[in-house]
Formats: structure tokens, sequence, C-alpha cells
């Protein structure tokens, strides 16, 4: 487990050393908790408004959720009431049972609700049968939303507000949380700052479907937000008007290296076969080599298929 700190007003740092009993964090504090590489280095960043708090995205796996529960209860006695899912992806919506079962609401927009089972589907038969790290009754259970909305919703009493974008983002469809008062921005895996992406793209009929343009266009939403911290799902926080053009450069970027890639090989079918691996590699290898600053290489050779194979 990796704990860090993100830019706010008042900060709760999740240290190594817990204190015994949960304090009352300082209202308008913002906190994260990061797995380690089993939950692909995601962030679970919370809000605690002094009286409630609500927690962006819910972690791989279960167990990865009662640990960001347990930091986050180390470090106050505001009860979880909310839990927001950005976008389908499974390290987002995996570990909701276990805020579930502390009696937190899951909340997600109603495209992401719907796209939810078929993600579910494709990524279980991945991990269950192909990478074999987990057996069809360990792998978490499809995740239940209690809550959906369409356009704009307000959580703890306009604290935070939720805004599906128009451009669907890294996955099918792209929400963001607005904290006015702290004025930072939750925008799931929409953001890797000064880290590397994970290029799969949608999963959208049992296939991988990504779509960089749209990636750009949900990131050109965020620069109505100039004066706000940007949150994402990897990496480092960052102001608007630096993390935006910097997220749009690598996928521009990335998106030309491996089209050149994929266009050098005489044998294009090597995609789909044996030897696809070693592909993978070699263009997390190129991708690497052109954004030396970055960390979480290895998210490219995972999740670049979905990109090459579109090209």
């Amino acid at each position: 487990m990796r704990i860090s700190l993100a830019l706010a007003l008042p900060v709760v740092f999740l240290g190594c050393a817990q204190p015994a009993t949960p304090k009352a964090a300082s209202a308008g504090a913002i906190g994260v908790y990061t797995s380690d590489q089993s939950g692909f280095d995601t962030h679970t960043y919370f809000y605690d408004t002094g009286k409630e708090v609500v927690v962006f995205d819910a972690q791989f796996t279960p167990a990865l959720a009662e640990k960001a529960i347990s930091a986050i209860r180390a470090r106050t006695a505001s009860p979880i009431h909310w839990v927001v899912v950005t976008h389908p992806n499974p390290d987002k919506f995996n570990g909701a049972s276990a805020f579930q079962a502390i009696g937190a609401k899951v909340v997600a927009s109603k495209a992401t609700a719907a796209a939810i089972p078929g993600v579910h589907a494709y990524k279980k038969a991945f991990f269950v049968d192909v990478a074999k790290m987990f057996t069809s009754a360990s792998y978490p259970a499809e995740a239940r939303v209690d809550v959906t909305f369409e356009g704009t919703f307000s959580l703890a009493g306009g604290a935070v507000v939720l805004r599906e974008l128009s451009h669907s983002g890294v996955s099918s469809t792209q929400t963001i949380a607005v904290v006015p008062d702290a004025k930072a921005l939750f925008v799931g895996d929409l953001v890797h700052h000064r880290a590397h992406a994970w290029l799969e793209g949608a999963i959208v009929g049992g296939q991988p479907r990504p779509d960089l343009d749209a990636w750009i266009g949900a990131l050109d939403e965020l620069r109505g937000f100039s004066d706000h911290m940007v949150h994402g799902g990897r990496g480092a926080t960052g102001k608007v008007e630096d993390v935006v053009p910097a997220q749009q450069d690598y996928l521009r970027g990335a998106r030309a290296i491996v089209k050149a890639h994929v266009a050098a090989l005489p044998d294009k079918t090597v995609l789909r076969g044996a030897g696809a691996g070693a592909e993978w590699k070699a263009i997390a290898a190129k991708v690497g080599a052109a954004y030396p600053g970055h960390e979480l290489g290895y998210l490219v050779e995972y999740g670049v298929y979905g990109l090459a194979l579109s090209l």
C-alpha cells in the first residue's frame, strides 16, 4: 500500500502510524488512499465536510476497499455516506460492496451504471480465464449502484457536485466531482498526471473501444475550472492549466508511437497471436522513453493492446 497526500485545503495524511481511535478532521479535509500494484496503484480520494465523508472511486477489490475504509476511519469520525464511481472501470467499482457493508451509498451516472455489467463480464473473463489471478468464485461480484443520475447531482448538501461530461473520456462515460469550497476536481482516470495511462479504452459490446479524441475532448471540459486542483485516478495532483495540456500531449504522443509501431509490423496478426506480449513490451518501452519522467510504466504494457488493435 502506498499512502500519499492530496493538495487542497486542510489535508489529511494517511501514514503508516495510524491513531488508535479516529479523530475529527477539519471541515474541508481531502485525503487519499493509494493501493499497491495489485490494485493498479489506484487512488481513492475522500472529502470530509466535517459532518460526512464522500469517497471517490471504490478500488479494485473489496479487500482493498476495506483498507481504504480503515485509513479514512483512522483520520475522521465523520461517517462515510457516499461513494462516487467516476467511470465504469473495475478499479473504480469492484470494491463498492465493502462501502455498502458499512452503510454508504454508491452513486454513479445512469450511463456508468448501465455499462458496469458488460465491463464486469469482460474483466472477469480476463482475470479468471486468461490472467488466472482469480477463480470465478473469488473475483469480486458485480457492483450494485444505489443512486443514479443524469446531468448533475449534488451530494452532502451541495458540498460536492457531480457532473457528467459530454465526452466519454477514458471509458464509455465520464463523471467528475466538483468541490467548490475546496476548488477541487476529482476525475478518476481521466487524468494520470506524471504517470502513464491505461490505453485500453471503453469496453463496449465485449470489445475494447479506445477513443483518444473523446478523451482529449473530455479534458478540454476541465478548462472551465481554471482555479481548481485536479485529483486524478493515478499520479500527482496539479492545477487544471498544467494537468490538461500535459495529459493531452501524452495521449497524442502515445497514439503516434503506437500507430508508428503497428504500421511498421510486417505481419499485423502478431498483435492477436502468442507473440503479442512482446509487442506490448516493445511499445511500452518506446512510450517510456518518450516520457521518462512518468511513473507506472506497466500500465502501458497492460492496457495498450486496445489502442494497438484499434489502429
